[in-house]
């Protein structure tokens, strides 16, 4: 496969998460991705700043798409249900391949730089979110409270997803660890 052909950064993002998988992320180094991918190192620095931005690219994507929903969520909906609507924005990008989510879960997972990276722009979104909310209109403390709450119902709704063996949705993990958070908050 030439260097020039089209599709390198989807080559380097497979090549990238086969090594980090076989040989573990640290033991990985930018010329063995690129030579997997059939590219140099440099055309890999054109698509990427460093090896971890391979599993991490795709981050501001999804900021924009959740924002978009949460903008779009109509005025009547609750803070929570407005949350809720770009949590399902995310959830339609990352739920349609969960074998590809499994495997960059485990890459990241095995990895405390990656799980603090990950934390990272999750946090990231989180403020975003609240930050959107405060345009709408809700006040600081209801903004932060239910970002925060939006980011643990997406977690557990995600580990739930990508460690399930039967068909069960994304969209219905989220609805599901929402629900019991509302049964949590109720019980007092």
């Amino acid at each position: 496969m030439g260097r020039w052909e089209p599709g390198a950064s989807g080559r380097l993002r497979e090549a990238a998460l086969a090594l980090y998988l076989e040989r573990g992320f640290e033991q990985t180094m930018v010329a063995d991705i690129a030579d997997r991918a059939g590219v140099t190192a440099r055309t890999f620095f054109r698509h990427f700043a460093d090896k971890r931005e391979v599993l991490f690219d795709w981050s501001s994507e999804l900021e924009e798409k959740a924002l978009a929903a949460l903008e779009a969520a109509p005025a009547r909906a609750s803070t929570l249900e407005a949350v809720a609507t770009a949590l399902f924005a995310a959830a339609d990008m990352i739920g349609r391949d969960r074998e590809l989510a499994r495997k960059r879960h485990a890459v990241i997972t095995a990895n405390a730089d990656l799980r603090e990276r990950e934390l990272s722009k999750q946090a990231h979104m989180a403020a975003a979110l609240a930050d959107e909310l405060r345009r709408r209109g809700i006040g600081d403390t209801e903004a932060d409270l239910a970002t925060e709450a939006g980011a643990a119902v997406y977690r557990v709704a995600f580990q739930r997803w990508v460690d399930d063996t039967d068909d069960l949705d994304l969209h219905d993990a989220i609805r599901q660890s929402f629900a019991q958070l509302r049964t949590l908050t109720a019980s007092g």
